[in-house]
């Protein structure tokens, strides 16, 4: 265990990155819109065919974020219009099943485009290994890493330092008294939308060389990010942040300890005890469980 340790750590630190921009994403959208986003999962998981895409016609995927980053915010924008709008200030009910509708909708369209085989994003330079500190990590780790940390920092400077940031944190917190400082909270929504959108797009190309493509592979991933965002707090982009990392830490040292078939309970026996000792989650508002 212990001369595993810091390769579990570095694994860790990797996969919470991953997790944590995804979820940022669903908590972003769920704190400013109270809408929780079920075809979350199908958009990383069209993210990740996009990055398989952008691969075959000999476009390096990262570099793809520059053509997958505004296809995703398009995408957002016409999902929004089309079908979320309509839906604010309804019945959860209403809304429930309206996300769940798209996400039926998403996977049957991978599954008849792409057809149900598993496919993996193969790098030229996917075999190059690193080791740090004792840890040995691969090239689409290292990067990965970086680009969710860089990505995320800057998710948290835009929140906290431009206009439409500070407006999008208002109405997270008050609807009504934004709308009453002259907040065009309706644009808030759209842009926040939008904004998970393109979140869960650079997720969802990080994991394609990771982790293997098909039509249902957002069902696990979207499982992980419920955990993480009900864990470390509905609405909270820090708390999103903090859940991720102590997912990923569960899921690899679980894995390492359990195995992989049990990894799953270990962190869902967490989540149920910190649910049981403070259901608002780690850094959530008092009553945000409630909605």
């Amino acid at each position: 265990m212990i001369e595993a340790l810091p390769q579990l750590i570095a694994s860790a630190l990797v996969l919470g990155g991953i997790y944590a921009l995804a979820s940022v994403g669903l908590t972003l959208i769920f704190g400013v819109m109270r809408i929780v986003n079920f075809a979350h999962g199908e958009f990383l998981m069209m993210s990740m065919y996009l990055a398989i895409g952008l691969s075959f016609v000999g476009l390096d995927p990262y570099l793809g974020l520059l053509v997958g980053i505004p296809i995703s915010l398009l995408f957002g924008f016409v999902i929004y219009r089309l079908i979320i709008s309509p839906v604010i200030g309804r019945s959860h009910v209403v809304q429930i099943f309206t996300t769940l509708g798209v996400s039926i909708v998403l996977q049957n369209l991978a599954l008849l485009l792409f057809s149900g085989d598993f496919r993996q994003l193969k790098l030229p330079y996917g075999d190059k290994v690193f080791n740090i500190a004792g840890a040995f990590i691969t090239m689409p780790q290292a990067i990965a890493f970086v680009v969710a940390t860089v990505f995320t920092l800057g998710l948290f400077a835009w929140l906290r330092f431009s206009f439409m940031g500070r407006a999008t944190r208002a109405t997270a917190q008050d609807r009504n008294a934004a709308t009453l400082m002259g907040i065009d909270t309706k644009r808030v929504f759209m842009v926040a939308f939008m904004v998970g959108t393109a979140c869960v797009c650079v997720a969802g190309t990080l994991m394609a060389p990771l982790f293997p493509t098909y039509p249902t592979v957002g069902l696990h991933f979207v499982m992980v990010a419920f955990v993480v965002v009900v864990l470390g707090g509905l609405g909270s982009t820090m708390g999103a942040l903090a859940g991720g990392i102590i997912v990923a830490f569960l899921d690899t040292v679980g894995g390492f300890i359990v195995g992989s078939a049990w990894k799953e309970v270990l962190y869902f026996v967490v989540f149920m005890i910190v649910l049981l000792v403070r259901p608002a989650g780690l850094f959530g508002q008092r009553g945000a469980e409630e909605l």
